[in-house]
């Protein structure tokens, strides 16, 4: 997508670039987050858990300013077309990146309580899941920094992977407990994490969605994929 066309309002102008650099710098905090997170269950590495969860502090502050830049720039500069599109894609791209990085603070809570434990003989599809959610979130904000739709697409798409690991993951720990009942609260933890995992493959679904509005100026939630 190119840019919108030049303003007259050279602050407005900076405002909006300054939209855009917080939130890419908001996406590259959250894909360090996941990664964190899961590297904290898979090395059993607590130190690195914790440190995630110190930093949602930080996220959380970066979503409290970016809410406000939004809101200041639709009150105050009354955007149109294109520029309005950016504005509103960039708050529910906010809300989305802010959910991402509670939901990497809730595998790090799990993944402490489990580094307390005897390993879990095997994560099955855990770290692959993680890879796939964390590209997603990635390309999402790759797709909305170049307006790329064909991209935003691919990662709805991805989406659909995600969500069959799940329900892998789900039926493999089931008969694994039903057969080790001495496992079971160590599998519902990470059932708990796989379940959060396919969150944040939602919520990055969702940017992508955006994306599609932004550079569209059409909704497409709750259409058939087919039609889309």
């Amino acid at each position: 997508m190119n840019d919108p066309q030049p303003h007259t309002n050279r602050q407005f102008e900076e405002e909006l670039r300054a939209l855009r650099t917080w939130l890419l710098k908001m996406g590259g905090m959250i894909e360090r987050q996941i990664n964190d997170a899961v590297n904290s269950l898979v090395n059993r590495n607590s130190a690195e858990a914790r440190e995630v969860i110190a930093h949602d502090a930080e996220v959380n502050r970066m979503d409290i300013d970016i809410e406000a830049l939004c809101l200041r720039l639709l009150a105050l500069r009354q955007p149109a077309a294109g520029d309005l599109r950016f504005i509103t894609t960039g708050l529910k791209i906010d809300y989305d990146l802010e959910r991402i990085g509670d939901l990497a603070v809730n595998i790090c809570e799990r993944a402490l309580e489990l580094n307390e434990e005897p390993i879990l003989s095997y994560y099955i599809d855990i770290p692959r899941m993680a890879s796939l959610a964390e590209s997603m979130v990635r390309d999402s904000l790759d797709a909305f920094l170049r307006g790329d739709c064909e991209l935003a697409q691919r990662v709805m798409e991805r989406d659909d992977e995600v969500d069959q690991l799940n329900g892998q993951i789900f039926r493999d720990l089931l008969s694994y407990m039903a057969e080790n009942p001495q496992a079971i609260s160590r599998g519902a933890r990470i059932l708990f994490i796989s379940k959060n995992l396919e969150r944040i493959a939602d919520h990055a679904s969702n940017v992508a969605e955006m994306v599609m509005f932004m550079v569209k100026g059409k909704t497409i939630r709750h259409m058939d994929k087919s039609k889309q």
